[in-house]
């Protein structure tokens, strides 16, 4: 089947049933060894040691289930009508901080962990807001590019590209008192971050964020979905970082930002995104633990 149609048969699925379809498709990534699975283990080992054998067994085939609900919910949320998206959050726990981050007039900057769905938070705060997000576009996949992209701007978010012309859009966004959004657990590449611990372990951290807090001293809150039993939906959550983000030291900055991304993972740690080479780059001298 082209990919086109198999998105636009998966978009029409009800959330239950696409639920279902991901927890069967994650009990396939838990059973057969996969590179998904050995990951995760990886990760689990290094962060969350203090588990029983038995726990990580069932942490890890709670988060491949997740994973995978994940990738089939993106087509039927990026084809959500605004009112069909907005019945899907069914809870917003502290919107009154990014109210009150906007009041300012100094923007907003919301680091969007691979927690819950990760998707529906750009859209969902596109209907409250202006919202200017990076975008690495899919060069493999055209069709779906095309689809996210169009998917992800409809509500009028903007979504620019991960170069330098992006972060001046970034800036430019909050010197308008507007939204940005970042992922802030994703590996920024060698030589542009810097090691920062998350989780205890050294980590490769973006800086990007710190810098554009620091800028204006824009508001910035952690924003994860929490997906809610049996398709009934999503709970999101808006949680303050703390003050030492704003730190010039790049470090402690840096720090701060993982502290709170770790605060966050621990409320719902079967649907974080344990299978993402998180340690994949290490400091001088020490290699990967993904070898």
């Amino acid at each position: 089947m082209p990919a086109q149609k198999l998105i636009a048969v998966i978009a029409r699925l009800p959330l239950p049933l696409l639920h279902l379809c991901g927890y069967c498709l994650g009990w396939l990534f838990w059973l057969i060894p996969n590179k998904k699975r050995r990951i995760s283990y990886t990760n689990l080992h290094i962060c969350l040691a203090e588990l029983s054998p038995f726990q990580r067994h069932n942490l890890v085939r709670r988060s491949l289930i997740h994973e995978a609900q994940t990738l089939l919910e993106i087509p039927a949320i990026l084809t959500r009508s605004k009112p069909q998206l907005q019945a899907l959050v069914r809870e917003v726990v502290g919107l009154e901080h990014l109210q009150q981050g906007m009041e300012k007039g100094n923007g907003a900057i919301l680091a969007v962990p691979h927690l819950g769905n990760w998707e529906i938070i750009g859209l969902f705060a596109s209907t409250l807001y202006p919202i200017t997000s990076l975008y690495r576009p899919q060069h493999r996949t055209p069709e779906f590019d095309t689809f996210i992209r169009e998917g992800r701007q409809k509500f009028g978010a903007c979504l620019v590209p991960t170069d330098a012309s992006g972060v001046r859009s970034l800036y430019k966004a909050l010197d308008n008192n507007e939204l940005i959004g970042i992922l802030p657990d994703q590996n920024p590449g060698k030589g542009t971050g810097v090691f920062a611990p998350f989780f205890g372990k050294p980590a490769n951290t973006m800086v990007l964020l710190s810098r554009l807090a620091l800028r204006n001293h824009a508001k910035v809150l952690y924003c994860y979905t929490e997906r809610l039993h049996w398709g009934r939906g999503f709970r999101m959550h808006f949680v303050p970082a703390d003050d030492a983000i704003y730190n010039p030291d790049s470090v402690q900055s840096a720090s701060a930002l993982n502290a709170g991304l770790e605060q966050c993972i621990r409320q719902a740690p079967g649907q974080y995104w344990w299978s993402y080479k998180r340690f994949n780059i290490q400091p001088e001298g020490e290699s990967s633990p993904y070898s």
